[in-house]
């Protein structure tokens, strides 16, 4: 299955914060993918930001990451609801 990837919401040190344009049939509740090179993690947004998955990740990188998306929560949100209400 081909996944088109919508443009990075957010980069910090290297990690990209995105969503892929098909989050599933029925659409996914809001979450963000974040990758740098072979790491990758999934966090759900609501009700409160919380770590869905994530592969080759240290427990210390992956909380720094839940702080970036808390402190950008509102972009995501914002940047998932223009993107899936077309």
């Amino acid at each position: 299955m081909y996944f088109s990837v919508m443009p990075k919401v957010l980069e910090w040190h290297g990690y990209k914060f995105f969503f892929f344009s098909n989050e599933g049939t029925p659409l996914e509740p809001c979450h963000i993918h974040v990758r740098k090179a072979e790491q990758r993690a999934k966090f759900w947004i609501d009700p409160l930001v919380s770590l869905a998955g994530a592969y080759n990740m240290t427990s210390g990188e992956l909380i720094q990451l839940q702080h970036q998306i808390e402190q950008n929560v509102e972009l995501i949100r914002s940047k998932w609801n223009e993107h899936f209400s077309r």
